[in-house]
């Protein structure tokens, strides 16, 4: 029995601790994401587990049907699991299966009529201009120590002035700085190429002056008060005391600046397959979401400037 509350046979356990290596090594996922899909498959055993009464072995699931897997989103339904977080749970058990018929285990017929739940069409939560900008500007209201001040500052300008994610900027290393842009290295290991305008070049520069520890070339350049890496959860508690000071309500969060970047630069003629490299999105579709952003103010500019407007 495993700590989740289900058994497996030892050819499942050999099974799935050679998925595990596969999402790891071979695929290069984050390993926030493997974590995901491991509880994602777990969910399924714990589910027929009741079911079964026993331990589960390979037989078990080749017998499956859809019928079964139906009822086993329906259980997560009634919990209160919503459609995307069915979805992408379907993805990490949708892997695993995938993994037993590459390895000619087994091929799960069951699972390809299940469609995925639907998402909900969700918008980013985006600042306005005026509101980013002045999220970067305060920090020096709030840190009276001049070097964490430009610090964090350097680490927002890098969320809204070149669409970082949080942990790309915290991982950014002064050899990854290449001139006037910046190598990143995100979801997947996947490599991209991100111009730096010049204030943020500037805030990394000051940043840099102002820091009292040695940055080694290869190692990440933003450093905590001891001097060692800069923990997420303090750039999240900085922008939360500035989005308390300015009045933003609490979708204003790091991630929301990154979610600002592309917004603003969608909203001024960007192109939405530039944007997408820029961001680092494996997928169009995840950038397309932004596409409906501004619906709004394209529909008041298409009143003004059209002659039937």
């Amino acid at each position: 029995m495993t700590d989740t509350g289900f058994a497996l046979s030892e050819t499942l356990r050999h099974l799935r601790a050679g998925w595990l290596e596969e999402l790891s090594a071979i695929r290069r996922l984050s390993p926030k994401t493997v974590e995901a899909y491991v509880r994602d498959l777990d969910q399924l055993m714990f589910f027929l587990s009741g079911h079964i009464g026993g331990t589960i072995d390979l037989a078990d699931l080749k017998s499956l049907r859809a019928a079964d897997l139906r009822a086993f989103l329906a259980a997560r339904r009634r919990v209160g699991i919503g459609s995307t977080s069915l979805a992408r749970g379907l993805s990490g058990i949708k892997s695993f299966f995938a993994h037993l018929e590459r390895n000619g285990v087994m091929a799960l017929e069951a699972l390809s009529v299940i469609r995925t739940p639907k998402r909900p069409a969700t918008l980013p939560k985006a600042l306005t201009v005026s509101e980013a900008k002045s999220v970067i500007e305060t920090v020096d209201e709030m840190e009276t120590r001049p070097w964490v001040a430009a610090r964090d500052a350097a680490v927002i300008a890098l969320c809204y002035g070149a669409g970082l994610r949080i942990s790309e900027a915290l991982a950014v290393t002064r050899r990854d700085l290449d001139g006037q842009s910046l190598r990143v290295t995100g979801k997947g290991g996947r490599v991209r190429l991100v111009p730096l305008i010049a204030a943020v070049r500037e805030a990394i520069a000051e940043y840099l002056k102002l820091c009292p520890f040695a940055t080694g070339a290869s190692e990440p350049m933003f450093k905590g008060t001891r001097g060692g890496t800069l923990s997420p959860r303090l750039v999240q508690l900085r922008v939360e005391q500035l989005r308390g000071a300015l009045g933003l309500p609490a979708s204003a969060t790091p991630h929301a600046l990154r979610h600002s970047f592309a917004t603003h630069l969608l909203g001024r003629g960007g192109d939405l397959r530039a944007i997408q490299e820029l961001l680092g999105h494996a997928s169009l579709s995840t950038t397309q979401i932004y596409t409906h952003v501004d619906t709004q103010r394209l529909l008041e500019a298409y009143a003004r400037a059209h002659p039937r407007g």
